[in-house]
């Protein structure tokens, strides 16, 4: 499929009413994993170009330009809130938060699985561990305070145990900053993953930062607002592998490609009819914008969208799926912390290295370290933690289940 070949519709003709923008809800007891999985994915994409829009429009002196990023970006809030709307009112933060983490080790998964770059792999692979974490954080505090086994929500598609220890992820900021990726040469598939896993972190910081204070206990408000600091971190961390090159033209063709490949990829894996509608409808939608953003760059720096996305054919489509193995497989690389561009053991590293200093200051009570206390006071309470495993953790520190680990990747 190559969504500049198609016919595009007119912006104009795509704009919804308030009856269509507020759709049907999933049923939270009937539906999906995935199905979920992909609406927060979408919502984060839109958020991602709604976003971007806003950044190039104050950063735009061309009035005609600033008017047709409005026009493209109206219909951007459009669909997010359509998307938005399809989460069900009787799904709570926690319920919600538990898919949110699901989509981050699934995704990041599926696309290192694919990925042709070493570099990107390693940095996909690096976070994984870290998201695969979160989600055991928060399945043990749903279990906990709300009865709700984890593993119902994520279909036992994906295992839930401890990855690197979350109180572990506390980073000096001059370490998660990574290189670049020259867009000119890098393979098409490598520019849409930074593109999409940099929107679906951003989606997370943001839901952790803007929700954390809604939560309904002390425990919780306290987990949200430490995980949304590593998902500070990780939105550094992905961001800083685009290439910081690219105009702001060549960046919204990019950013409409992306969403023209994320919804044709929706649309082929979905299973729930009612929400398939939707991602064809705001497919064609965003190949309208696609071919405008095209017009804009042709116009203003007199380039071809080709120069920009050779081909424009996209490559494998996205699949959401279970990939237990690859993230045991990938658990070998827990110790590993980052060393500015670069990772390097933990053990291997001065004992005046930043990551020390910086821990020393954040986490210098681990007791008061939500993540750490939130298992703690599981285990406290039930004996052990709550876990979905289908066999014994690969790194034997972590199988024990009756204190958590707080020195794996940090001491």
């Amino acid at each position: 499929m190559n969504p500049f070949n198609e016919k595009p519709m007119q912006i104009g003709d795509g704009f919804l009413d308030w009856k269509t923008m507020y759709p049907k809800s999933y049923d939270k007891n009937e539906v999906d994993p995935y199905t979920k999985c992909r609406i927060i994915l979408m919502n984060g994409a839109e958020y991602e170009a709604v976003w971007s829009s806003h950044h190039f429009h104050r950063h735009c002196v061309n009035q005609d330009i600033r008017r047709e990023l409005a026009l493209i970006r109206k219909q951007e809030q459009q669909q997010q809130k359509r998307i938005s709307c399809l989460k069900p009112i009787d799904e709570n933060l926690l319920e919600t938060t538990i898919s949110y983490e699901q989509l981050a080790v699934d995704l990041t998964a599926c696309m290192a699985r694919n990925e042709k770059d070493k570099y990107v792999k390693k940095a996909l692979d690096f976070a994984l561990l870290e998201d695969f974490d979160h989600l055991y954080r928060y399945a043990d505090l749903l279990e906990m305070e709300h009865g709700v086994q984890a593993e119902r929500l994520v279909g036992s598609y994906t295992e839930i145990m401890p990855g690197r220890p979350t109180i572990s992820e506390h980073r000096h900021p001059f370490d998660d900053v990574k290189r670049g990726v020259n867009f000119k040469t890098a393979d098409p598939l490598t520019k849409l993953h930074i593109a999409i896993i940099t929107a679906a972190e951003q989606q997370t910081m943001n839901y952790y930062m803007n929700q954390a204070s809604f939560y309904t206990s002390d425990l919780g408000r306290k987990l949200y607002a430490e995980i949304a600091m590593i998902e500070e971190q990780h939105v550094s961390h992905y961001g800083s592998l685009m290439d910081g090159n690219c105009t702001f033209l060549e960046s919204l063709l990019q950013h409409e490609y992306t969403e023209c490949y994320l919804y044709y990829s929706c649309y082929a894996d979905e299973t729930d009819k009612n929400v398939k509608k939707i991602w064809g409808e705001h497919y064609l939608q965003e190949v309208a914008h696609l071919h405008r953003a095209a017009q804009l760059l042709e116009k203003y720096e007199k380039k071809h969208w080709s120069q920009v996305i050779p081909g424009g054919e996209f490559p494998e489509l996205l699949k959401l799926g279970p990939n237990k193995e690859y993230v045991r497989g990938v658990m070998n690389s827990v110790e590993l912390t980052g060393e500015r561009e670069d990772y390097s053991n933990v053990k291997e590293l001065p004992n005046d290295f930043r990551f020390f200093t910086y821990q020393s200051a954040v986490n210098s009570k681990p007791a008061d370290v939500a993540s750490h206390s939130t298992i703690a006071k599981y285990i406290k309470d039930n004996g052990k933690d709550y876990r979905f495993e289908e066999a014994p953790h690969p790194i034997p520190p972590l199988r024990k289940r009756t204190n958590d680990n707080i020195t794996v990747g940090r001491e």
